[in-house]
């Protein structure tokens, strides 16, 4: 049938795998679609990242669905980082316009910026019961008016670090959410921070889009894979201990990383 004929079974199986990580971790997602694809089939960075975005996008959108019917989202969470990611990224996919039209630098940049958020996204999986405790040690809880400016601050961090490399908006931002609301249910926190990812890769998504950097049959062929992968990763997960999954996945993002830093 002709419609097979858009399906490349390479960006599928790739899929398939990061869908089903993401599934059993929560995170992984643009942590690891976006480099593998520039690193197993050469893709550019631009257009790793911009195909990336809509296709986390499509994937979030059910997460969203399951965590609002459940009660696990916290709608001021999510507008206070609406509000700062909003702007952060329409200025954001300016420069990288400019990068691309006047300065041919955007590729190395992209790289530069996903090794990088690659290895702190690593650190944060690792590290974030320790960085959890030290922050309540020496800070205490936050007042709500600085907890709110902060999650604002937040906001426009992830949205420069999601539309430059499609990486933040998972393990980043759900640490320094526990850091700034120590007491909500981290199902609440997890539930915002996926709430507001889908806008946020929205936006993105379509902000690349208009700059010509995506691809829509490796979009299709990748959520061939993805859709399947989450589900089947989501119900794997009761099975595999938590403290096994953390430092493999960890460990994968440090490696790759690495090496687009190298």
């Amino acid at each position: 049938m002709a419609w097979l004929d858009i399906i490349t079974p390479g960006y599928s199986a790739l899929g398939l795998g990061v869908g089903f990580l993401v599934g059993l971790t929560g995170v992984g997602g643009g942590s690891l679609m976006t480099p593998l694809l520039m690193l197993l089939f050469g893709i550019s960075p631009l257009t790793a990242v911009g195909t990336d975005l809509l296709c986390a996008c499509i994937t979030k959108v059910g997460g969203t669905l399951v965590h609002g019917l459940s009660g696990s989202i916290d709608w001021k969470i999510t507008g206070l980082l609406a509000i700062g990611s909003v702007p952060a990224t329409a200025v954001t996919l300016l420069v990288l316009y400019c990068l691309r039209e006047y300065g041919g630098g955007g590729s190395q940049l992209i790289s530069a910026i996903l090794g990088a958020a690659l290895i702190v996204t690593a650190l944060s999986l690792v590290l974030r019961q320790r960085i959890l405790a030290w922050s309540l040690r020496y800070f205490g809880e936050l007042s709500p008016d600085t907890a709110a400016r902060l999650t604002v601050a937040t906001g426009a961090l992830l949205g420069v670090l999601v539309s430059v490399s499609s990486i933040g908006a998972g393990a980043i931002g759900c640490t320094v959410l526990l850091l700034l609301y120590p007491r909500l249910p981290v199902a609440r926190i997890v539930g915002s921070d996926i709430a507001h990812a889908v806008p946020l890769t929205l936006l993105a998504g379509l902000g690349h889009w208009w700059l010509g950097s995506v691809d829509w049959q490796m979009l299709i062929s990748l959520l061939i894979g993805s859709l399947p992968g989450v589900v089947i990763g989501s119900y794997t997960s009761s099975h595999i201990p938590d403290r096994i999954l953390r430092p493999i996945l960890a460990t994968t993002l440090a490696v790759v990383g690495g090496k687009l830093l190298g």
